[in-house]
């Protein structure tokens, strides 16, 4: 079955307007955990602009599901997974200029550095994933050097789904996707599993789920958004549902073409 993890950033980013205690996110996370979610992940930025140190402690300590640590490949963010010893941890591209990871990790120009940073996060226990571009050469370059996991860049495919409406007569959109799936199948035939994320949400998110062979979706601004209306159980719980019958079949829009996406 597909599954979710859920990315609890945006709730460290309320909290920090005031520097407060609240929103929690650790409550945040037991909420999606409620709701459905089958991990839970946060990204500590060097800035610290949300999510900071002693949260990471205390959600790898009480996350009851799969705790995701999105990381830039520093030595004092490897120090501090191999202290905390996430479940999983994924190497993002950073930029203090960015509101959010704007695209994908460059793992064909640093492959040697690349390959030392996941023996070391291997040597802590964690499943390394990547977060790349829609691009082949980047997945066979991420099997390569021995990642676990290929989490593609859907950021691309949300902003024309935005920009057309969804309309998936419209060539663009429907080779965005199909970038995507055809990405994920290079990383499954190198023998990664394949995610995706980025922008996903609430209207964008079932062709994705519905591509062949992906296994989970990394969601956080649309989730955390609803949850402003709904509460976060319930958010996580509806995302949970569209995504598990899209993976079903059960899809309004039409599917991507399949060359180059593994069955």
């Amino acid at each position: 079955m597909i599954q979710l993890g859920v990315n609890i950033d945006h709730v460290a980013t309320v909290r920090q307007a005031r520097r407060g205690s609240e929103p929690d996110p650790v409550r945040a996370a037991h909420e999606a955990e409620l709701g459905g979610a089958d991990g839970i992940t946060v990204h500590l930025r060097e800035d610290r602009r949300h999510i900071q140190d002693r949260d990471v402690e205390r959600l790898a300590e009480q996350v009851q599901v799969k705790f995701n640590l999105e990381m830039a490949a520093t030595d004092e963010m490897l120090a501090i997974a191999e202290r905390v010893r996430p479940h999983a941890a994924m190497l993002v591209p950073e930029g203090r200029h960015e509101i959010t990871t704007e695209g994908g990790l460059d793992v064909l120009a640093q492959q040697d550095r690349l390959k030392d940073v996941v023996a070391r996060l291997r040597a802590a226990e964690c499943f390394v994933s990547v977060f790349i571009d829609p691009d082949p050469r980047q997945a066979e370059a991420a099997g390569r050097i021995g990642f676990d996991v290929c989490e593609v860049h859907t950021g691309p495919y949300a902003h024309l789904y935005g920009r057309t409406g969804g309309d998936f007569r419209r060539p663009e959109l429907l080779a965005a996707l199909n970038e995507v799936a055809e990405t994920g199948g290079v990383a499954r035939s190198a023998g990664m599993r394949f995610n995706a994320g980025h922008a996903l949400n609430y209207f964008n998110v079932t062709p994705i789920a519905a591509l062949p062979g992906v296994e989970e979706l990394h969601i956080g601004h649309a989730i955390v958004s609803r949850a402003v209306f709904e509460g976060m159980r319930g958010a996580v719980r509806e995302m949970k549902r569209l995504m598990v019958e899209a993976a079903a079949g059960h899809r309004g829009v039409p599917g991507p073409e399949r060359n180059g996406g593994a069955s």
